[in-house]
Protein backbone atom coordinates (compact mmCIF):
# COMPACT_ATOMS: atom_id res chain seq x y z
CA UNK A 1 0.00 0.00 0.00
CA UNK A 2 1.82 3.35 -1.10
CA UNK A 3 2.25 6.09 1.47
CA UNK A 4 -1.04 8.39 -0.74
CA UNK A 5 -3.50 5.57 0.28
CA UNK A 6 -2.29 5.24 3.56
CA UNK A 7 -2.41 9.12 4.87
CA UNK A 8 -6.26 9.14 3.21
CA UNK A 9 -6.91 6.34 5.03
CA UNK A 10 -5.90 7.79 8.45
CA UNK A 11 -7.22 10.53 7.59
CA UNK A 12 -11.11 9.74 6.75
CA UNK A 13 -11.15 7.52 10.15
CA UNK A 14 -10.21 10.52 11.82
CA UNK A 15 -12.71 12.39 9.86
CA UNK A 16 -15.14 9.72 11.22
CA UNK A 17 -14.27 9.48 14.83
CA UNK A 18 -14.29 13.30 15.23
CA UNK A 19 -18.11 13.28 13.47
CA UNK A 20 -18.79 10.71 16.03
CA UNK A 21 -17.53 12.52 18.59
CA UNK A 22 -19.44 15.63 18.07
CA UNK A 23 -22.62 14.10 17.20
CA UNK A 24 -22.43 12.43 21.01
CA UNK A 25 -21.88 16.16 22.62
CA UNK A 26 -24.70 17.43 20.51
CA UNK A 27 -26.75 14.72 21.73
CA UNK A 28 -25.81 15.17 25.50
CA UNK A 29 -26.00 18.54 25.34
CA UNK A 30 -29.45 18.18 23.74
CA UNK A 31 -30.56 15.82 26.94
CA UNK A 32 -29.92 18.19 29.33
CA UNK A 33 -33.24 20.16 30.39
CA UNK A 34 -32.55 23.68 29.89
CA UNK A 35 -33.99 26.28 31.87
CA UNK A 36 -34.28 29.78 31.00
CA UNK A 37 -31.93 31.91 33.25
CA UNK A 38 -33.50 34.34 35.37
CA UNK A 39 -34.18 38.12 34.31
CA UNK A 40 -31.64 39.17 36.97
CA UNK A 41 -28.90 37.14 35.37
CA UNK A 42 -29.52 38.41 31.69
CA UNK A 43 -29.48 42.13 33.01
CA UNK A 44 -25.70 41.50 34.18
CA UNK A 45 -24.64 39.42 31.66
CA UNK A 46 -25.68 42.26 29.17
CA UNK A 47 -24.19 44.74 31.10
CA UNK A 48 -20.65 42.60 31.38
CA UNK A 49 -20.78 42.33 27.37
CA UNK A 50 -21.64 45.98 26.89
CA UNK A 51 -18.44 46.99 29.03
CA UNK A 52 -16.66 44.08 27.64
CA UNK A 53 -17.54 45.43 23.68
CA UNK A 54 -16.42 49.13 24.95
CA UNK A 55 -13.41 48.24 26.40
CA UNK A 56 -12.72 45.63 23.32
CA UNK A 57 -13.05 48.55 20.86
CA UNK A 58 -11.30 51.67 23.10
Amino acid sequence: MNRSKLVAIITGAVSILLALAYLIVVQILDYRDMQPAPIGQLNQLSTVVGLLMTSAFN
